[in-house]
């Protein structure tokens, strides 16, 4: 990704949040400075990966494939995410060993979730087995592959094992997705079905806006 694209991205995303009345702490507006000024103070931050996060996962295609997020907290048992997931951007497969969630839509349009149990191997779709789930602690059963439409205000909960798979639904526009878990770990904890990079490779053609939190350390 070009810097300008992510630049332009965040300030999109700034926007749009404030539109919906979602106020992102102040660390949300460092500018590069800021963070040269913070020091040591900033540390926690740091090391808990907290702040801007986008990724295209390798393939350089954001506005189908890809994701923006900031991560509010990620404490030693809890975490919570703030996302955009635009019309139709699709967030592929995947599903974590050990962290338990909750994806909330905050707003805007539909938030379409496919879903499917991974095989033994973890290699493949179940393409058998139903797949249970709770929605606002309401059970529902979909066939594997199936999926839930999330209207604004609804939730699900993704337990580990549960390959998942979720978009913008044609027509409704942008969605603000929160998510609740346990503790984050993008580095040992996500199992995509199909290879994928996670932190974008970003061509330098102007200056950083905000810094992604996978830079306070470069």
């Amino acid at each position: 990704m070009k810097r300008s694209e992510v630049n332009q991205f965040i300030r999109e995303a700034e926007g749009f949040f404030a539109a919906h009345l979602f106020q992102l702490p102040p660390v949300a507006r460092w500018s590069p400075d800021d963070w040269e000024r913070a020091g040591s103070d900033a540390d926690m931050i740091r090391a808990q990966g907290l702040g801007w996060d986008i990724t295209d996962l390798g393939k350089g295609d954001f506005e189908n494939l890809g994701l923006l997020l900031f991560t509010l907290r990620n404490g030693a048992h809890y975490a919570e995410k703030i996302m955009i997931v635009r019309e139709k951007q699709i967030t592929p497969w995947h599903f974590h060993w050990k962290k338990v969630e909750d994806i909330i839509n905050r707003g805007g349009g539909i938030l379409t979730v496919e879903l499917a149990w991974a095989t033994p191997d973890e290699s493949a779709l179940d393409e058998t087995r139903p797949v249970e789930v709770y929605c606002d602690g309401v059970r529902r059963i979909v066939p594997a592959r199936g999926y839930v439409d999330l209207a604004p205000g609804e939730s699900i909960t993704l337990p580990p094992l549960l390959y998942h798979k979720f978009y913008g639904a044609p027509g409704g526009g942008n969605v603000l997705v929160g998510e609740v878990s346990l503790k984050n770990d993008d580095m040992t904890d996500n199992r995509f079905l199909e290879e994928m990079g996670r932190f974008p490779a970003i061509e330098e053609d102007e200056p950083a806006y905000r810094l992604l939190c996978s830079e306070y350390n470069k």
